[in-house]
C-alpha cells in the first residue's frame, strides 16, 4: 500500500516516558500527570498506562474523562476538577477525588476525599486565597477529608500564597504545572502538574507533497509569490494554519492554508511524495505556536487531531 498523502501522525512514547522522568529528577517530587483533553490529543489511556508507574495520579477536568480513558485500570488515582455529580460513590468507583471550594459540595463529597481548590489568579474554579473564612468553612464542612490543596498558578508569588494561606492547615499543597516548574523549581512544594512538559518533541505531524510546481506568477487565492510551491492534503478545516514546516530536512514554510490543502515553498530538491513535516523534524511547538498566535498546547492539541495517531516506543507495562 503506498503512503498516505494525507497527514499522518506519529506519536513516541518513549518521548514522554522520558520527559516525565526527567520532570521527576529535577522537581523531586511526585507528579500528578495531566492527561485531559485525551492527554493533549495524544491519548489518554496510552499515555497514562505508559506513565503509571511513574506518576502519583493523574489529571483530568472532570470525571467522565476518567472515566472514558479508564484511568483507575491504572491503580493510580484521578484529580478531577470538575465536580458535576455530588453523589460520592460516582468518584470512588473510578478512584477519583473531586476538586471542591464550596462547603456544601465539600460536605456531600466528603467520602470520595475531595481536594480543596484554590484560586491565586485565575478567578475562576477555586476558593479565593484571601478568603481565610471561606477556607476554614470548606476545610470544616468536610469534616477532616481534605488532606491536600492546589491551585492553579502561573507565578511564583501564587505559589507562595497557596503555601501562606494552608500549609499547617492542608498535609499536602501542589502549585506547579509546566510554566511554573520551569520558572522557579521551589515551587515545586508536595507534587507538580505537568502536561506540556511531558508531550514536547513527542508528536511528529506530516503530510506528504501531491503537488510540486515552479510557480509562474502569483499564486494561490492570496497572490504568493515564490519560486517553486508545492500542495498538501491538509488544510484549515483539519486544524493547519500558515507556519514553519520542513520538507527534506530544510527549514520552509506553509504560504497559505486552504480549507483542505495548503501551499508549501519548495526548494529545486523536492518532488511529489516528499514529506513535510508539520511538528517535528526540528519544528517546535513553541515554533508553530508563534505563527499561530497561540500556545503550544493548543499547537499540539490541534497537530494530534490532523490524523490517526500510529505510537511508537514504551506503552508501559
Amino acid at each position: 500500500m503506498p503512503p498516505s498523502r494525507h497527514a499522518t501522525v506519529r506519536i513516541d512514547l518513549t518521548r514522554v516516558r522520558r520527559n516525565a522522568e526527567a520532570v521527576r529528577a529535577a522537581a523531586g517530587v511526585p507528579i500528578i500527570a495531566v492527561v485531559k483533553a485525551d492527554a493533549y490529543g495524544l491519548g489518554a489511556a496510552a499515555v497514562a498506562k505508559t506513565l503509571a508507574d511513574l506518576v502519583d495520579g493523574f489529571y483530568v477536568f472532570d470525571l467522565a474523562e476518567a472515566v472514558a480513558y479508564d484511568l483507575r485500570s491504572t491503580g493510580r488515582r484521578t484529580i478531577a476538577l470538575w465536580a458535576e455529580s455530588h453523589d460520592p460513590a460516582d468518584y470512588l468507583v473510578h478512584k477519583v477525588q473531586p476538586a471542591v471550594w464550596s462547603p456544601d459540595v465539600a460536605a456531600a463529597l466528603a467520602k470520595a476525599s475531595p481536594i480543596l481548590s484554590v484560586e491565586t489568579g485565575q478567578q475562576r474554579f477555586g476558593l479565593p486565597v484571601t478568603d481565610a473564612a471561606g477556607i476554614d468553612a470548606v476545610l470544616a464542612a468536610a469534616g477532616g477529608a481534605i488532606g491536600e490543596a492546589f491551585t492553579h498558578a502561573t507565578r511564583p508569588d501564587q505559589a507562595v500564597a497557596l503555601t501562606a494561606a494552608l500549609r499547617g492547615k492542608v498535609p499536602k499543597l501542589h502549585a506547579a504545572g509546566t510554566a511554573l516548574i520551569e520558572q522557579d523549581p521551589a515551587a515545586a512544594l508536595d507534587a507538580v502538574r505537568p502536561g506540556l512538559a511531558l508531550y514536547r518533541g513527542a508528536v511528529r505531524t506530516a503530510a506528504r507533497l501531491v503537488e510540486v510546481t515552479d510557480s509562474n506568477g502569483p499564486a494561490g487565492y492570496t497572490g504568493f509569490s515564490a519560486p517553486r510551491h508545492g500542495v498538501i492534503l491538509a488544510g484549515y478545516s483539519h486544524g493547519l494554519r500558515a507556519g514553519p514546516c520542513v520538507v527534506n530536512g530544510r527549514r520552509t514554510r506553509l504560504l497559505e492554508v486552504g480549507m483542505q490543502s495548503a501551499f508549501v515553498e519548495c526548494g529545486p530538491e523536492d518532488r511529489v511524495g516528499d514529506e513535510v513535516a508539520l511538528l517535528g523534524d526540528g519544528v517546535a511547538e513553541q515554533d508553530v505556536a508563534a505563527a499561530w498566535g497561540c500556545t503550544p498546547h493548543e499547537v499540539v492539541l490541534r497537530m494530534c487531531a490532523m490524523g490517526a495517531a500510529a505510537y511508537v516506543g514504551d506503552r508501559g507495562a
